[in-house]
């Protein structure tokens, strides 16, 4: 069999003289006989596979083809090829071909047919052929996806020829069409030759609204260019650190508790991908939350809370002092925690496909239902599109069921998280525990762009919802799409907690380690209120908190909603207090009104030795009424230096120095990471889980990136 035969056969195989099928089978031996060796000694040009190229070339843009044939593109012609065709399809359903140096921007349809921007000439578009229909094969399908596109890409098509070659491995093509249609073997070399650029999201079908797709800034090897997500399209709450504020106009400070310790996270992967983190990302109570302190707890549960006040020395400013608030929850004993109904609402739509996402998802879940007791139940909602009910209320002792529909999950889909949340609501009331725990965890990457998505809508869903006893924990995965502004809003308004998962071990310490305070509540609705004495103090910051503060009046207010705190969770919230008379007080004294703002001084001499006077307000769990604790601050609880603090309350201000420095905040632009690191180190103690050690490597690691 020689080229020359095989391309005057070709030449007679013009439409409508020739079906699909016959011009797939003449092409496909063709291309076997320009690789067969007898043809790789003899081309005039001495370069086999130039010839081949440049031959199959001017074949297809002979004059005596087909105008149609002629306006389509020489890549989507080869596609007939029945192997090629599956090929198209197989990369459609897993992740977008390779393409040339082009944005591409658009919507992509429900069925991942590719919705084309309008091309410019040189500039061809990366297209998505949809699957055939019934039993019409794959190359009449791939010649009609060839036809169809003409119309509308003809501009993005009007290159040359052997321009059009070079986007693809000629080598590759020639592979699939010496193997058999389908061959596992054929797609894999396909795909190994064409790797997902770093920020492409492998998906089994594209059904959501994408963000432009942009090429990677360095091609790859053998002149590949590849396409990539924008990156870092996450979103955090602006909020700007905490002022100074005077004791003479603002003496009182009121904000929520918060137990959250997603930030950590978010930092520490940031820095140990090579880059500074967001300063956005980084909220410091979150941070020093994260870390488990030995603070002192109370002895019973009839008094949830105790609360340990430390003042001392600042560390990066010798004019001012640290009021250090521990507060300690009880903590219940494993043997009498409540049963607990719990209904994971999974999102399995196609950005889940990585392997920080959904398989990580699917392992912290198999953690979590190792550490469940054999009456709680367990449900499994999913959602991509639509929601789905993949697991009704089932007991753990039929554990091998539940981790069963956990292992089947699969990826695919928009992310229609609005409607997974009714289902999921709806599944926890179906199963109901009566004095027991009832809760929805939510696990995702991102957005919910389906139905309700602003942050209001979905956060007016979730009130609603707690109203019949259920809570929510919100659980983020991998990277480049997290909405950690949404999930605060859902978490913070459901009653819950939200943790950002990086690692199995992140997931084995939330789920397992810490599974009392992640999963059983003993107070909601946890107020802290702080005032100050003007006698004493001329200014303070709070630091941390920003996105918890609170209006003076809501502390008393039970229909305020607040955070809540579980089994022995620990809260800890710090102050930055300018004594008076220090050279470090900014405002000035007021001139007019002031004898009108500031208690006029007392007689009574327990109230003048005071610093301060903490308040905190809780609600037990189904309870409506709020209770009160109240710790006064006065010198006894001074130390004269900073060595002189307790080990745990010198390591969490290492913690809040390095939340803000890393935030930017003005206060700490003195204080070096050296010094940050020299604070932690002294103070990190027996360290079982090596989490401190851990927090000084990430403290070295920002002290060399910040230096670049």
């Amino acid at each position: 069999m020689t080229v020359d035969k095989e391309l005057e056969k070709l030449s007679r195989l013009t439409p409508p003289a020739a079906t699909p099928e016959a011009r797939a089978r003449a092409l496909t031996a063709a291309m076997q006989a320009f690789d067969s060796p007898g043809n790789n000694a003899a081309t005039p040009q001495g370069n086999a596979k130039g010839w081949r190229q440049s031959s199959i070339i001017n074949w297809i843009w002979s004059p005596a083809m087909n105008k149609k044939f002629l306006a389509g593109s020489a890549l989507a012609t080869l596609l007939v090829i029945p192997a090629a065709g599956y090929l198209a399809i197989e990369l459609t359903r897993n992740g977008l071909p390779i393409t040339d140096q082009t944005e591409i921007a658009g919507n992509l349809s429900q069925n991942g047919v590719s919705k084309q921007p309008a091309a410019t000439a040189g500039q061809p578009v990366a297209v998505a052929p949809q699957a055939p229909a019934g039993n019409a094969s794959l190359a009449e399908q791939s010649v009609a996806d060839a036809q169809a596109l003409q119309d509308k890409e003809t501009p993005a098509l009007a290159k040359s020829g052997a321009a059009r070659m070079s986007e693809f491995d000629a080598n590759d093509v020639a592979a699939l069409t010496n193997k058999p249609e389908g061959s596992a073997a054929a797609l894999g070399a396909a795909k190994r030759s064409a790797p997902a650029a770093p920020g492409i999201v492998p998906q089994r079908q594209f059904a959501e609204p994408m963000a432009a797709i942009a090429p990677s800034p360095a091609p790859p090897a053998e002149g590949r260019v590849q396409v990539q997500l924008d990156p870092d399209r996450e979103r955090f709450a602006n909020a700007a650190a905490n002022p100074i504020k005077s004791v003479a106009t603002d003496p009182v400070s009121t904000f929520s508790a918060d137990v959250d310790s997603a930030s950590y996270a978010f930092v520490r992967r940031s820095l140990t991908g090579g880059a500074m983190p967001d300063p956005q990302s980084v909220r410091v109570e979150e941070m020093i939350n994260y870390f488990p302190f030995d603070w002192p707890g109370p002895d019973n549960a009839d008094q949830p809370f105790k609360a340990t006040v430390t003042v001392m020395p600042t560390p990066w400013n010798r004019d001012t002092e640290l009021m250090h608030v521990a507060i300690k929850g009880y903590d219940i004993a494993p043997a009498t925690t409540p049963h607990a109904n719990l209904v994971f609402l999974i999102d399995v739509s196609g950005s889940m496909d990585e392997p920080d996402k959904l398989p990580l998802l699917k392992s912290a879940f198999r953690l979590l239902v190792n550490r469940l007791k054999a009456d709680d139940t367990v449900s499994i909602v999913t959602y991509a599109g639509n929601a789905g009910t993949v697991l009704t209320p089932t007991r753990v002792a039929e554990k091998s069921k539940i981790l069963s529909a956990i292992d089947r999950l699969e990826p695919g889909g928009s992310t229609g998280g609005a409607e997974g949340i009714e289902a999921a609501y709806n599944l926890a009331k179906q199963g109901f525990v009566k004095d027991g725990i009832n809760r929805v965890m939510l696990a995702t990457d991102g957005d919910f762009n389906v139905g309700p998505s602003s942050d209001e809508d979905l956060k007016r869903i979730i009130e609603e919802r707690r109203k019949d006893g259920i809570f929510l924990t919100v659980l983020g995965f991998g990277r480049g799409n997290l909405n950690d502004s949404l999930m605060q809003t859902l978490a913070q308004n459901g009653n819950g907690s939200a943790a950002y998962i990086d690692s199995l071990a992140e997931a084995q310490k939330t789920l397992v380690e810490e599974a009392g305070s992640t999963l059983f509540p003993i107070a909601s609705d946890v107020k802290f209120q702080v005032e100050f004495n003007p006698e004493r103090i001329a200014e303070y910051r709070l630091i941390g908190y920003e996105t918890r503060a609170l209006k003076r009046e809501d502390f008393n207010n039970d229909r305020v909603d607040a955070g809540d705190i579980g089994s022995g969770h620990s809260v800890t919230a710090i102050y930055e207090i300018t004594p008076k008379g220090s050279p470090a007080v900014m405002n000035d004294d007021l001139r007019y009104g002031a004898a009108d703002q500031v208690p006029p001084k007392t007689s009574d001499s327990a109230h003048q030795g005071e610093l301060a006077f903490v308040k905190m307000r809780y609600k037990r769990p189904g309870e409506d009424k709020s209770a009160l604790i109240t710790t006064p601050v006065n010198d006894g609880n001074a130390v004269a230096t900073v060595d002189a603090a307790p080990q745990d309350v010198r390591f969490s201000v290492a913690v809040a120095a390095f939340g803000q420095k890393l935030s930017h905040v003005a206060a700490v632009d003195t204080y070096s990471y050296q010094a940050i690191a020299d604070l932690a180190a002294a103070s990190r103690g027996t360290d079982a889980f090596g989490y401190r050690s851990d927090f000084l490597g990430l403290v070295r690691l920002a002290d060399g990136l910040s230096q670049r």
